[in-house]
């Protein structure tokens, strides 16, 4: 049927933007597929009871790994779109996710794990450039292998990102300010991501295209947002501006390449709309 709903893969599923992505896909009548790891006696209480709420919605949970190409290939001919919601460290894992779709020769759509910035339009400071180039070698890698695709800038997830600007379940009274705290960035809910972007799966105008989710009034810097956090619990707190330099070095002598905590450090100061 022309209007049939697609069948959709969700990659990254029992992850953190991952199940909002399945829950809408569900809610918005998609016969809807998690390719996730294995579960093992060293998986937490939360990963299994994510499972087992998928499973009571409906939801077909495939369980392997990235590097077996035959299990993925024989998903991928059972759907129309894909999704990645894959975490940063496994970015680069989807070269083979391409590779399989490649094989399968179905796919109708594919999102790959982009959901931050607008990296082809950006030129923030290193370390962070070597963070967007590997997301840019997927968009690349995927526009290649000719894959219908859609790349999505959901700019910043508000949920997460509020509680390392705000820290509301702390009772301190000092509120880090990254840089002057006046660059503005754009704020989207995680369950409104995730809602546009299954929209998105079925939609011709969004094929081959980037797509921005920019609401007007979900622009804001991290000194308004101490201004409303303010108002709404009636304290005032002390701003402690921790310049950009400190920032870039900070992020430099890190264990990881670019922990989350200064990944939105960089949001801040850089991607400055």
């Amino acid at each position: 049927m022309e209007n049939e709903l697609s069948k959709i893969l969700i990659f990254g599923g029992t992850g953190y933007l991952g199940k909002y992505m399945v829950r809408a896909s569900v809610s918005m009548g998609h016969k809807t597929y998690v390719y996730a790891r294995p579960i093992t006696t060293r998986s937490s209480p939360a990963k299994i009871g994510i499972h087992k709420e998928f499973q009571a919605m409906g939801v077909t949970i495939v369980q392997g790994d990235l590097d077996d190409q035959e299990k993925i290939v024989s998903v991928l001919r059972q759907v129309d779109v894909v999704i990645s919601a894959v975490a940063y460290p496994q970015v680069l894992d989807q070269l083979k996710i391409i590779e399989a779709m490649k094989v399968a020769g179905n796919i109708k759509r594919f999102f790959p794990s982009d959901f931050g910035a607008e990296e082809d339009r950006v030129t923030p400071l290193p370390p962070f450039e070597a963070f967007l180039d590997k997301k840019r070698k997927i968009r690349r890698a995927t526009e290649a292998a000719r894959i219908p695709h859609t790349f999505v800038s959901a700019n910043c997830f508000g949920a997460y990102f509020v509680n390392y600007l705000l820290h509301p379940h702390e009772k301190t009274q000092d509120i880090a300010v990254y840089g002057s705290g006046e660059a503005k960035t754009v704020m989207n809910y995680e369950e409104d991501i995730a809602k546009y972007t299954i929209k998105s799966a079925d939609d011709p105008r969004t094929c081959n295209r980037v797509v921005i989710y920019r609401p007007q009034k979900n622009i804001v810097s991290q000194l308004e947002l101490i201004s409303l956090w303010e108002k709404k619990t009636g304290k005032t707190f002390n701003r402690i501006h921790v310049p950009e330099e400190k920032i870039v070095e900070l992020s430099k002598s890190s264990k990881f390449l670019l922990p989350r905590y200064y990944y939105y450090c960089y949001f801040l100061i850089f991607h400055t709309l």
